[in-house]
């Protein structure tokens, strides 16, 4: 079954972006925890990019660091934070610290009867901060679609039904 990506600009800072997944939440949670996993679905083939790098260590007080390649780019690109709360199979929230505006995202599952409802919040420090992110694309919804549609595919393969 094929499930709709919602996106949704709940307030001036913040965007929230929610789908529903075939599967328990404790899978939906190892695919976004395990860098073998995460590696698999994080970089949807329509960015042009690849994943050089990806150290993560999801639990509360731990960081990541993602470093990403694109041929149009002479240097690499990283992406750094920490996780500020990491609740097993429930939620994972962390920052992004690679520019000077700090950005939150959240990631919660929910379990209903074998499928996860994930919803995922990118909270801007300011109004201008979600805006340009819209406008230029650098917002992680972006791409949530063709992302998402990989991670069924990852999850398929991890046994989800």
């Amino acid at each position: 079954m094929k499930h709709l990506v919602a996106v949704e600009r709940t307030s001036d800072v913040e965007i929230t972006v929610t789908r529903q997944f075939n599967g328990p939440a404790r899978l939906v949670f190892r695919a976004w925890s395990e860098p073998e996993l995460f590696r698999q679905w994080w970089v949807p083939p329509s960015f042009g990019m690849t994943l050089l790098s990806c150290e993560m260590d999801v639990r509360t007080g731990g960081t990541y660091r993602l470093v990403f390649k694109h041929p149009a780019v002479e240097e690499p690109m990283a992406f750094f934070g920490r996780y500020t709360d990491v609740v097993p199979h429930s939620r994972i929230v962390w920052t992004n610290e690679e520019s000077p505006e700090v950005v939150i995202s959240t990631v919660t599952l929910e379990e209903q009867a074998g499928t996860t409802r994930l919803t995922m919040t990118e909270r801007y420090p300011s109004k201008q901060a979600l805006d340009e992110a819209l406008a230029n694309g650098s917002s992680g919804t972006g791409a949530a679609g063709e992302q998402f549609g990989l991670l069924d595919e990852v999850l398929a393969a991890m046994g989800a039904t």
